[in-house]
């Protein structure tokens, strides 16, 4: 007999029993704790559970978690069980009520559950008194009102477990489990579009809160400015979400805060309720040492006025029934997906003196704030740290310094955090002592976590808000576990308050700009948005210290980790010869691990740019801020230290980023790039991850492996490995095989832009210091040089000017409206005589394909479009080729920023587009003809009325495109499995 079949045995006895008895079990006196030993806890075990943790696993990894019912008016604080994978990973809730509780109708059981399953965002959980069985869809945001049926995917009674066996044994056992099954049951029974995640909703939540604090806050303190208000809003309300958190964890008594905004028998005065929570505050910071509730830092909490509505308005939102959310099973890591995008708005006060929430700048340009989703950070985090703390003893890991250089929430150190919670936590329970630093349910010390988190875990970012956040997340992390008594116990034992410190480990900084800015005295906008910060003086413990490096073990495995890789790849790959041991080496300090993700934000000022031109040396475009990271991270690490970050791809496989690429080539070992068949950010970017070593020892080699995230499976696979060319070259990762086969064909067989025609960017009309004389702050905001849907100003200087918006393919939409006065107060005129030619072409700047079309004499094109002019070649034929789809298909291999926001195309793009070196007289002039035509009928097709006659001329249109790509194709001697390549994009 197999265990399902010995499983269903057990359950028909339970079945039977309580069938034969089911009277005395219906009575209020036959209590939960009975129903649970009786008959639910026999239930699961029958599904394969280790119910009673016969296996003596530790606390922290039991497959079961029985909580403990501690009642709160008709909430309880915990559910009953949690249903996990031995990595601590729950799966499911399990609610347990007495059998006289009717589950099918009571509404308060099933909001119960489904609270505790959308706080930790599980897709289902269930509610038993084994006389019933619900199963709730927790992806649905619980409301009290709900009636019990709304989100209930299934429902049966203990009549039906005997034919619902196999669906319960396939779904709910725990070899079911390990097999997937479960997945596959709530990928299809719950987790539904429209449905509101947690995380989002605690978004929702506290931007709310934050309106309305600001709101207050600054119509009743007219002191503060728009600095003071951000931070104490910010202040307030993260200390009141610590506290409340705590709460619900069982760490401080439940109802204090709620308590301080309630009064019996008389109204409350003014300012009443503040003062109360800040008492609250103090009392804190006398516990827990946060920094949090620090008020010698923080000079501005204790002199707010904030009004009693306001406060127990928030406060009460945050207490069951109205709240949604169960804090004590709701993760960090969930409130640091909800704070990663709280952090990307701001408040500002607007010229009536409202404070209003808005996005920072910097987030709307790069389309809004993207968190990393966890299985990105534990991926890096596995392959960096996880290598780096291989065979050692907890001594020699507390010396690996961890950072992430633009932290945000805090996402990649709380990852980093947690594997080392739990590798010291293995450690101990592998190696047992009396000295270990265990309690006796299995998890580490509060003394233990605190070290790891000072010792190893620091962080910067530009925004002080967020590094607030971080420390706020990583100290929840650090209480995990904790409990009243277990603090109590701190607190009077070792007279040590619970949390340590974060000042010296999470710093607000630029980690771009060091204090050497000051010495240039540019124009850098306010200094308060700068930042500059000395990594060596504000780390100056980490890079004074003298690391000895042992070159010969890591390199070794290295190598044989590359072999390893040619054998699974089926490859022969001779790239990394064996190293000669150098042993005892040591190197001036630094840090062991860079984690995270940079900011993808392109660099526009003008005197950021010369900053950043003087100070870092192997950019090719000094146009996004990961660009920059990139470079500075090997003066962060130590020879031998990890980086592992997520950034877009494009550096990798464009033409336009040569310089980084050999530098990056001459500094790392570039141990392995993870590439990403989907997108990881939403319509945003397409991304990889890198995982490189800094050394000067192997080169020239790397790794690509294939992530597959499909709706069940999250997979690795290496599909290739990579000799690194030396000179910077483009390294396609994305295109297929036959793709690369076809870039070449083309690529022999043309003459580039850049060799036989001139090119150049437009003028640029505006900027600060350019021009002669050289241009005001004033000048630039007024614009005087350039007048728009106007007719032409008197001057003889005024031309048309052209902008990219006023041209598409084959046509030029200048109307009589757009004029430059042209001339050399202008910030970049050019040369006047490009403009006086009678005939060149444009090609816009600003989207990911190419886009061209002609102008004739005296059309000043503007610096969003780029110029091409040719002296030996038809420019209509070249016009033509570059409009073709085999253009297409090129300018896509040399720059992959198709459909990506915010892509451009570059001079060095333009320079490299190809034109066929063979051609016939006759396929010249057939092609001027046709693009003779384009220009002729896309005039036309504008300004005729007849939809029937706009129908032929844009049939006319396709034509002649089509005569276009097949004459193209022609040239370049293209077979038909060649041409369907380009047609299938």
């Amino acid at each position: 007999m197999n265990t399902k079949e010995i499983g269903l045995q057990k359950v028909q006895e339970l079945v039977t029993r309580f069938n034969e008895q089911l009277p005395a079990y219906k009575r209020a006196d036959y209590n939960e704790t009975q129903t649970r030993r009786d008959f639910i806890d026999p239930f699961f075990k029958a599904l394969g559970w280790d119910i009673d943790n016969s296996q003596g696993s530790a606390e922290s990894y039991r497959e079961v978690i029985h909580e403990d019912r501690v009642k709160v008016g008709k909430a309880t604080k915990a559910p009953d069980y949690s249903f996990r994978l031995s990595g601590g990973q729950r799966l499911f809730f399990v609610e347990a009520k007495k059998p006289s509780v009717l589950i099918k109708e009571d509404i308060q059981p099933a909001y119960q559950v489904r609270r505790y399953g959308w706080s930790a965002k599980l897709n289902v959980s269930v509610i038993t008194d084994f006389e019933e069985f619900a199963i709730y869809d927790c992806t649905k945001k619980p409301n009290p009102t709900d009636k019990s049926s709304v989100a209930r995917v299934k429902y049966f009674t203990f009549n039906d477990y005997v034919s619902e066996w196999d669906f319960l044994w396939n779904t709910f056992s725990k070899e079911a489990v390990l097999k997937g099954s479960f997945d596959k049951f709530i990928g299809g029974n719950a987790n539904k579009k429209g449905t509101a995640t947690v995380d989002k909703e605690f978004l929702h939540s506290l931007d709310q809160w934050r309106t309305l604090l600001a709101e207050t806050i600054s119509k009743e303190n007219k002191q503060l400015d728009e600095d003071e208000l951000n931070f104490v809003v910010q202040q307030t309300l993260d200390r009141i979400i610590f506290l409340r958190i705590c709460e619900d964890r069982s760490i401080e008594p439940y109802g204090s805060l709620q308590n301080g905004v309630s009064t019996t028998g008389h109204a409350p005065l003014a300012n009443q309720y503040y003062k109360n929570l800040i008492q609250e505050f103090k009392q804190a910071d006398d516990k827990y040492n946060s920094g949090l509730f620090d008020f010698k830092k923080d000079k501005l909490s204790q002199q707010l006025t904030i009004n009693n509505k306001t406060l127990k308005t928030i406060i009460n939102q945050l207490y069951y029934p109205d709240c949604p959310y169960e804090f004590s099973v709701l993760s960090v890591e969930i409130l640091g997906s909800a704070y990663e995008q709280f952090l990307g708005k701001t408040i500002t006060i607007n010229n009536r003196g409202k404070a209003v929430i808005e996005l920072k700048p910097e987030v709307r340009k790069a389309g809004g704030v993207y968190y990393t989703p966890q299985y990105i950070v534990d991926y890096i985090v596995a392959n960096t740290i996880g290598n780096l703390t291989k065979n050692k003893t907890p001594n020699q890991v507390a010396e690996i310094k961890i950072v992430d250089p633009a932290c945000g929430s805090g996402s990649f150190l709380l990852g980093a955090y947690q594997y080392l919670l739990n590798w010291h936590k293995d450690y101990y329970l592998q190696n047992p002592n009396k000295k270990n630093p265990i309690t006796p349910e299995g998890y580490l010390t509060t003394t233990e976590k605190k070290k790891i988190l000072l010792n190893n875990i620091y962080g910067v970012d530009i925004d002080t808000n967020a590094v607030e956040v971080t420390k706020l997340s990583l100290l929840l992390k650090c209480m995990e576990g904790e409990t009243q008594a277990s603090i109590a116990h701190q607190l009077t034992m070792f007279k040590e308050r619970v949390l340590p410190t974060l000042d010296e480990n999470i710093k607000s900084g630029n980690s771009l700009v060091d204090t050497d800015y000051y010495d240039n005295q540019l124009d850098f906008g306010e200094e308060r948005k700068i930042k500059p910060f000395s990594w060596q003086k504000e780390f100056s413990h980490i890079f004074n210290r003298n690391v000895e490096i042992d070159r010969r073990l890591p390199f070794k495995s290295q190598y044989d980790k590359v072999k390893d890789l040619n054998y699974q790849t089926n490859q022969l790959i001779n790239t990394v010869s064996e190293p000669e041991p150098v042993w005892g080496k040591k190197n001036n300090g630094g840090f062991d691990v860079v984690i995270g993700n940079p900011p993808y934000v392109k660099v526009n000022e003008q005197n950021s740019i010369i900053y950043f031109n003087n100070k870092y040396l192997h950019q090719d475009y000094q146009q996004d801020l990961y660009l920059l990271f990139l470079e500075k991270y090997q003066h962060l690490l130590v020879t031998g230290g990890k980086l592992g970050i997520i950034i877009p791809n494009t550096w990798l496989q464009s033409i336009k980023f040569r310089n980084i690429r050999r530098y990056l080539m001459d500094i790392y070992y570039w141990e392995r790039i993870l590439n990403f068949k989907k997108r990881v950010f939403d319509a945003i970017v397409d991304t990889h991850v890198l995982v490189f070593e800094k050394n000067d020892y192997i080169k020239n080699n790397a790794v690509i492996i294939d992530f597959n995230d499909s709706d069940e499976t999250k997979e690795y696979q290496i599909i290739n490995q990579y000799n690194l060319p030396n000179n910077g070259d483009v390294i396609n990762i994305v295109s297929t095989e036959s793709e690369k086969i076809l870039f070449e064909k083309i690529k022999e067989n043309s003459v580039f832009v850049k060799d036989i025609c001139f090119s150049n960017v437009g003028v640029k009309p505006f900027q600060v210091g350019k021009g002669k004389p050289k241009q005001t702050r004033e000048i630039v905001t007024q614009k005087p040089f350039v007048k728009e849907n106007q007719e032409k100003p008197n001057g003889e200087h005024w031309l048309p000017l052209m902008r990219g918006s006023l041209m598409n393919r084959y046509i030029n939409r200048w109307q009589n409206n757009s004029w430059i006065d042209y001339g050399e107060w202008l910030a970049e005129p050019k040369n006047p005589n490009i403009f006086l030619k009678e005939e060149k072409i444009i090609i816009r700047q600003t989207g990911d394909k190419i886009v061209a079309t002609i102008i004739g004499k005296n059309i000043i094109a503007r610096d969003n479009l780029h110029i091409i002019i040719s002296d030996t070649i038809s420019h209509h034929f070249i016009l033509g080729v570059l409009n073709s789809k085999l253009t297409d298909f090129y300018y896509t291999q040399i720059n992959p920023e198709k459909g990506e926001i915010l892509a451009q195309v570059k001079k060095s793009h333009i320079e490299q587009l190809p034109l066929p070196q063979n051609y016939s007289t006759q396929a010249y002039n057939q092609m001027i003809n046709h693009v003779e035509q384009l220009l002729q009928l896309n005039k036309d097709l504008p300004i005729e009325n007849l939809d029937s006659k706009k129908k032929l001329i844009k049939s006319k249109i396709t034509y002649h495109e089509d005569k276009i790509n097949t004459l193209v194709y022609q040239l370049y001697n293209l077979t038909e499995e060649e041409i369907e390549i380009i047609e299938n994009g």
